[in-house]
């Protein structure tokens, strides 16, 4: 079974999925090895581990560049974060064909305006439901595998509400995309009423300190959700982690003892990288 098969059989298999998100390639490892079904390449996220806020300001290029060192790193599907496309419909094409030769499992595309922000921040403005269609129809017959699964992503909670951004999301399934996302739900009133109202498969955004309140994984599948997607927990982790490290270093005149057992042993470190097949590899050919 490929990844694409694999995300679909999921989707389809009515149980919900945890996608936690990796912000770079190491961490996807680390999901696929903390043995979650789906890692999320999380746009936002990868561009915070590049020193830029999540504001739209990495190419397609780049992240293209990202998706297909981390989609060779795992074996699990790989949902990854399409933005806006990166422009009109056009661009979508173009976005679609690279996206799909990188050999992600997904992606999710959104109907904000160029230059998007982060889902969460003020500010959002959303496109037309038309111009938002012609971006779906446009990803779907750019499509070459079947498999792999458009997911059509609405930021209009905060500008139109609930019921515009829903009725949104259906109309992008309309269109022919496979899994709805309502991007910011701002209480769980409102988590609860989106799947009862989408016609599709519906994905949600969970992370602490977003307009999202927290719901644990066991109420999101009776609510009916197919997928949650984890953004941002392993990035705060890391900075805290590495922020906590850097501040022992400097007042202990550069021994950072008193962290060891919060830090990953060498073992660890090389596991997360499979160094041993690669030690295998190199004796396989090269002695």
């Amino acid at each position: 079974m490929t990844p694409r098969e694999s995300l679909r059989k999921q989707i389809a298999g009515h149980r919900y999925i945890m996608a936690p998100g990796a912000y770079d390639t190491l961490t996807a490892r680390l999901v696929q090895l903390a043995g979650f079904s789906a890692v999320y390449l999380t746009g936002g996220g990868y561009s915070r581990a590049n020193g830029y806020p999540d504001l739209g300001l990495l190419s397609v290029s780049e992240i293209v560049a990202w998706l297909n060192r981390t989609v060779e790193a795992v074996d699990i599907p790989v949902i990854a974060d399409m933005d806006n496309g990166y422009g009109n419909a056009i661009n979508v094409v173009r976005a679609v064909r690279e996206f799909e030769k990188a050999g992600v499992a997904g992606f999710h595309l959104e109907d904000q305006v160029a230059p998007k922000k982060c889902g969460h921040y003020e500010g959002k403005e959303v496109v037309t439901i038309h111009e938002m269609v012609s971006k779906i129809k446009a990803a779907v017959d750019t499509r070459r595998d079947a498999e792999m699964v458009i997911i059509a992503r609405s930021d209009a909670r905060a500008i139109e509400g609930l019921q515009g951004a829903i009725n949104r999301v259906n109309a992008y399934l309309e269109a022919g995309a496979d899994v709805a996302f309502v991007e910011a739900p701002q209480s769980v009133e409102e988590i609860a009423a989106i799947p009862k109202q989408v016609k599709g498969p519906v994905l949600i955004n969970i992370f602490e300190g977003g307009k999202t309140p927290v719901v644990p994984a066991s109420q999101l599948d009776k609510y009916g959700y197919r997928i949650g997607i984890y953004p941002s927990q392993t990035h705060r982790a890391a900075i805290r982690a590495a922020q906590d490290v850097l501040k022992l270093l400097k007042e202990q005149d550069g021994d950072a003892a008193k962290m060891e057992d919060r830090m990953a042993t060498f073992a660890d470190r090389e596991a997360a990288v499979d160094t041993k097949r690669w030690q295998a590899l190199e004796k396989k050919y090269l002695s």
